[in-house]
């Protein structure tokens, strides 16, 4: 399995579409699930990606970890987008609001193993800042 890593900066375009890291592109054609993500980014995952986390939701339900109430909100905001002849995706307005990112500005997309999240940037910086942190006095070791 390949995973998603790094980061790319990018601009939103007036329209709200982003073009993929070109590298990534094959693993989300024809088309790609975006998301609500953890502390306001949007999640991008795979077709393949999107049925696991689904299961998975279901069953975080069924096994009373999670409510109804985040069950609905994560499905009302999955969307399936196309992966145009660019490369791009084109972001809804309900995530971009969701993710505070502004049409025709500088975005992060990052690698988070099974996902790529699209970041505002200064909300990247600071959640990268408070991971680095943690792994320098106590997080994961290498």
């Amino acid at each position: 399995m390949e995973y998603f890593v790094g980061t790319h900066e990018r601009q939103l375009d007036p329209k709200g579409r982003l073009a993929l890291p070109a590298a990534y592109r094959p693993r989300f054609e024809p088309s790609c699930y975006c998301l609500m993500g953890s502390q306001h980014c949007v999640a991008v995952l795979t077709a393949d990606d999107s049925r696991k986390v689904i299961a998975d939701t279901i069953a975080a339900v069924e096994r009373g970890e999670t409510t109804t109430a985040e069950l609905r909100a994560l499905a009302a905001s999955m969307i399936e987008v196309e992966v145009d002849r660019q490369g791009r995706i084109l972001l809804d307005e309900r995530l971009r609001r969701y993710a505070g990112l502004e049409l025709n500005t500088k975005v992060v997309v990052a690698g988070a193993f099974t996902r790529l999240e699209i970041w505002d940037p200064a909300t990247f910086d600071a959640e990268t800042a408070t991971g680095q942190e943690r792994i320098a006095t106590a997080g994961v070791t290498v």
